[in-house]
């Protein structure tokens, strides 16, 4: 006997990185090829990413071009998103700040003696602890755009931060939006 298949569709954490990838360059038409060039994503992650996003009703095409649905993407970014991609730490590492640790939100919170939060990756230039980014190309993506890393930076506040960090990196995101 055959099992069924699970036909149900699942958002994955390439589909999300992709949303704050169009955020941070909203307003440019971007073909497929330039999409995947500046995410570090493949054209067929990029074409998977937008269908599925498409599919959850995060995102519509508007003249051929993907945009945010921004009630939706809101909803979803403070209530949801940080239960479906939850912070995953390890141990000492060498890398890029993030969360709290990188702008804008270093602006706003003092550093404290603790080991601040790092992506891991070679070419960074700080030490700390590490929080796994949200896709393994975010790290070289968010160090060519200052706009996408603030993007990424304060996404990993509202999934690993503080109530006042997740607090202040709503508000942030609230007027990015």
């Amino acid at each position: 006997m055959r099992r069924p298949v699970n036909r149900q569709p699942a958002l994955k954490a390439q589909d999300f990185y992709l949303l704050l990838v169009l955020l941070s360059k909203r307003g440019d038409a971007l073909t497929y090829p330039e999409l995947a060039a500046f995410a570090g994503l493949s054209m067929s992650e990029v074409h998977g990413a937008l269908k599925r996003v498409e599919q959850a009703r995060l995102l519509a095409f508007v003249d051929k071009q993907p945009q945010i649905i921004t009630p939706a993407f809101k909803e979803f970014l403070f209530y949801g998103a940080r239960y479906s991609f939850p912070a995953a730490r390890g141990g000492m590492v060498g890398g890029v700040l993030t969360a709290y640790a990188a702008a804008p939100l270093n602006a706003l919170i003092a550093p404290s003696s603790d080991p601040p939060p790092v992506w891991p990756y070679a070419e960074g230039g700080a030490r700390g602890i590490a929080l796994i980014p949200l896709y393994p190309s975010a790290p070289a993506a968010a160090l060519r755009s200052p706009v996408l890393y603030e993007n990424l930076a304060l996404f990993d506040a509202l999934r690993m931060g503080n109530a006042r960090e997740r607090n202040l990196a709503e508000k942030l995101f609230k007027e990015r939006l």
